[in-house]
């Protein structure tokens, strides 16, 4: 299945690639200038050179490496949750990095992807991104559910953990990477009301993304094994 990038202007999605090694930065460029849906508008080799360049080439969505000399992913990912909130970032890294994927979804990240992931993963990751959704795989979120060791560093909520069975539905549908659409098709309700549902965890759990909740859910041992889930 090939994945359509859309925006509300027809326009291609704007990326920003972000790693020190060139040779990632050059693998993903071509990958992605094979989609006509997404315009590769710049690249940068830490995270001081992404915030700057974020102000001025506008991205959609940044592909963010987190371990960078001088500013590492983490820093920029504050800087561009404070100054640019409505660029969706998606965390780029390697299969030994899990401590460091969590604490970026907590920070603000819209996805992850790993550096040896497939070309179609790519752009779905990046089309999820674009919609304000996070595409998480089976693989990635299993890593998550099991790495709960020591305390968690999440945002302190704004009010009570506790979900209505309503809201702990709509939280494990997201968990395996379900669409907002497709979580509305499965429980029998709207899509505005999965989105509602979605508000209230965020509020719960004082966080402003779908990543982070799950990141969050996850830490504190609400959210079932994929092998049970549903």
């Amino acid at each position: 299945m090939t994945s359509t990038i859309a925006s509300s202007s027809s326009e291609p999605c704007r990326v920003l690639i972000v790693d020190d090694h060139q040779i990632v930065r050059e693998g993903l460029r071509l990958i992605l200038e094979t989609e006509p849906s997404i315009e590769v508008v710049g690249e940068a080799s830490d995270g001081a050179e992404a915030v700057e360049l974020a102000a001025t080439l506008d991205p959609a969505v940044i592909l963010m490496d987190l371990r960078m000399p001088g500013m590492d992913g983490l820093t920029a990912i504050e800087h561009l949750q404070r100054d640019h909130p409505q660029i969706a970032v998606v965390i780029l890294t390697t299969y030994n990095e899990d401590e460091l994927m969590l604490r970026g979804l907590r920070s603000g990240a819209k996805g992850y992807l790993l550096k040896d992931t497939g070309r179609q993963t790519l752009l779905d990751t990046i089309a999820a991104a674009t919609r304000g959704e996070t595409l998480l795989t089976a693989d990635i979120i299993s890593r998550i559910l099991i790495h709960t060791s020591g305390p968690a560093a999440s945002p302190k909520p704004s009010g009570s953990l506790d979900l209505t069975e309503r809201e702990q539905q709509v939280l494990e549908a997201a968990a395996l990477g379900e669409r907002n659409k497709e979580i509305a098709a499965r429980l029998g309700i709207t899509e505005r009301t999965v989105k509602a549902h979605l508000t209230s965890i965020y509020n719960k759990f004082g966080v402003d993304s779908r990543a982070a909740a799950i990141a969050v859910a996850a830490q504190r041992g609400l959210l079932p094994p994929m092998d049970t889930a549903w």
